[in-house]
């Protein structure tokens, strides 16, 4: 009875846990023949590796973002359609600052902007992790090119607009894929908000830039 016991109060408090710290389920030990099975709360070391797959998103989005924040950068002198215009503040408004809090959310976990984890390189499918500490951005979803880059920075009027659109539509929809891929196998509920927002915000932009492709021709 014991026993039983121990176990039923074990569960007890890792559902408690779950309620208020969004821990892990309790993991359900079987026993020997003719035992009780021994439930308790999963071993803290146990999420190691999601953290890793929360770190390697923040480093990859960081990078993402600072693409997406350079890509904005050339709208002033370039865009034709105030309405591109606009967006593109928009964009580059939002993103600035959520580097900010993603450079934030490493620094107070004591990691680096651009360590990587040996033993982890990929997670969740991404091909992007680079293993001499940093990300291959070529590799991750939506990145721009260098020449495309450079063809938009050569753009000017209805041309940029069109090539802006293609390459910012592209962008987001790969942001999309990654924050898809974090709240799927993520622990941390700070990351989670944070892919949230990007989910909400970078779709409904997404649906914006689709049409003023049609706008802009």
């Amino acid at each position: 009875m014991r026993r039983s016991t121990a176990a039923l109060l074990l569960a007890v408090g890792a559902l408690a846990g779950c309620a208020t710290e969004q821990a892990p389920p309790p993991v359900v030990l079987p026993g020997a023949p003719g035992d009780q099975p021994q439930v308790v709360a999963s071993a803290a070391p146990e999420r190691s590796t999601p953290v890793d797959v929360e770190a390697d998103y923040v480093r990859m989005m960081i990078a993402h973002h600072q693409q997406a924040v350079e890509m904005t950068a050339l709208s002033p002198e370039r865009a034709q359609n105030p309405k591109v215009r606009a967006l593109s503040n928009r964009i580059g408004g939002a993103q600035g600052p959520e580097i900010g809090a993603m450079r934030g959310w490493l620094a107070t976990r004591g990691l680096s902007e651009s360590e990587a984890h040996g033993g982890h390189g990929g997670h969740g499918g991404h091909s992007g992790h680079s293993g001499h500490g940093g990300h291959d951005h070529a590799s991750m979803p939506g990145m721009a090119a260098p020449e495309q880059l450079e063809q938009l920075g050569n753009s000017r009027g209805a041309d940029f607009d069109r090539l802006f659109l293609q390459l910012m539509i592209a962008h987001h929809e790969g942001a999309l894929t990654m924050a898809t891929d974090v709240l799927a196998n993520g622990l941390d509920e700070q990351t989670h908000a944070m892919a949230q927002d990007v989910l909400v915000t970078q779709q409904d932009e997404i649906d914006t830039m689709r049409a003023l492709q049609a706008e802009v021709g």
